[in-house]
């Protein structure tokens, strides 16, 4: 038996550091050839490291949140044959963390004395957790057991490592559960409490979102649109095309308000280095979609909007908005934004300050689409009406050219028509 070393790979870009997530192994573990053994995180993208080999995890490299030098080890696996084993003192390594591993085998723990790498990449055996293990879960299962008031740690895991998956969860509701396995009643006294540790994508969100609010000049502006016609054309157009082009929301309509808008607002479609005192115009628009995903807010990149029809745009932001959410944007779809565009639906309420996406200058906030009633030549009618909520950087963005730019947003969405007006 030899031992097969995977140090952390260079991804590019100039990158020397990168901070790893999370642990899919634990020391122990026998994995398969290209089982994912974990996710590292660079400052644009989440990143998955697959093992070359199969074998059993001798020892692991880091703990999540750690941020790790690329070319320094990450995880020693023992495999048949030599390996590539070049010897690294111990003593640089460390313990799988408690919040991922379990119990460490006795020192005379047998291991198997012919072990066969699985056929066909198959899944690697299930560990059972031990006790006082956390459990392991997706940031997904994690989010759907807090909405169903489930304890994970009562869920028996049947994936790698004792991990508990969606069809463990199915299994646990479809059957009764004690009282020990229900979640706390509403008026029981409480007691416990939760440490989470900001490392991955919420760290990269936390570390952006203090910059930008520490370095930008911000001001927002909130408008008010009739979008009354604007939605009788977007069904209008579902109707005849959906079956066919696929289905509209209101995003590719307000992205095509923005690139018309912009030829005459060159200044807000731009990016501004403070360090080098350059302000950027760009005749490209590149539109920021925010994405909320189970791990945190994203921003894939609808690259040249001004060339697409509303179809293309509305395609290509459903094949981004699901690359977000489960974590396969690459790098260069999360990066290269001119102007960033953010709603939250149905939950937009009716006023929000959004942050500015450095380096861009400008964020559009959509709130939420109301009927209500309002006065046109002096009737009361009811019409959809919808904030937009937006804000800039107000050392490059003027104020009156921010309400103007909004304005003229407004102009089109209230007359759809001029939208498509050459």
């Amino acid at each position: 038996m030899g031992t097969h070393v995977i140090k952390m790979p260079d991804i590019g870009e100039g990158i020397a550091q990168v901070e790893l997530v999370e642990w899919f192994v634990k020391v122990g573990d026998l994995i398969a050839e290209d089982q994912v053994v974990a996710d590292v995180m660079t400052d644009k993208a989440t990143v998955e490291i697959p093992s070359p080999v199969s074998g059993k995890v001798l020892a692991l490299g880091g703990q999540p949140g750690e941020v790790m030098a690329v070319g320094s080890e990450l995880i020693r696996i023992e495999v048949e044959g030599s390996g590539n084993h070049v010897d690294v003192p111990q003593a640089k390594l460390v313990e799988a963390p408690a919040a991922v591993t379990a119990k460490p085998e006795p020192a005379a723990a047998p291991q198997p004395a012919a072990y066969k790498a699985p056929a066909e990449h198959s899944a690697a055996p299930i560990v059972a957790r031990q006790p006082g293990d956390k459990p392991l879960a997706s940031p997904a299962v994690r989010k759907r057991a807090l909405d169903a008031g489930i304890e994970l740690r009562y869920v028996h895991g049947s994936g790698p490592a004792g991990r508990i998956l969606h069809e463990d969860l199915d299994a646990f509701m479809s059957k009764p559960q004690s009282a020990a396995g229900q979640a706390p009643n509403g008026y029981a006294k409480r007691t416990d409490s939760e440490q989470v540790p900001v490392i991955g994508l919420r760290r990269k969100i936390a570390q952006r979102m203090q910059d930008a609010k520490r370095r930008v000049a911000h001001f927002s502006y909130v408008e008010e649109i009739d979008v009354t016609a604007l939605e009788a054309l977007r069904q209008q157009l579902n109707g005849k095309y959906g079956d066919s082009r696929g289905k509209l929301t209101l995003l590719p309509f307000l992205v095509r308000a923005l690139v018309v808008a912009l030829r005459d607002f060159p200044q807000i479609n731009a990016t501004y280095d403070d360090e080098a005192q350059v302000i950027t115009r760009h005749g490209a628009v590149h539109v920021g979609i925010a994405t909320q995903g189970d791990n945190g807010l994203m921003v894939p990149v609808l690259r040249h909007a001004e060339a697409g029809s509303l179809w293309a745009n509305a395609g290509e932001i459903g094949r981004l908005a699901n690359a977000a959410r489960n974590n396969k944007a690459s790098r260069e779809e999360l990066s290269g934004s001119t102007i960033t565009l953010t709603s939250l639906g149905a939950l937009g309420g009716i006023v929000s300050t959004p942050v500015v996406n450095t380096p861009e200058v400008a964020i559009v906030g959509v709130n939420r689409m109301v009927e209500r009633p309002v006065v046109i030549d002096g009737q009361i009618v009811v019409r959809k009406m919808m904030n937009l909520s937006s804000s800039f950087d107000h050392r490059v963005v003027d104020g009156m050219d921010a309400a103007l730019f909004i304005q003229a947003v407004r102009g089109l969405l209230e007359q759809p028509a001029c939208l498509f007006v050459e």
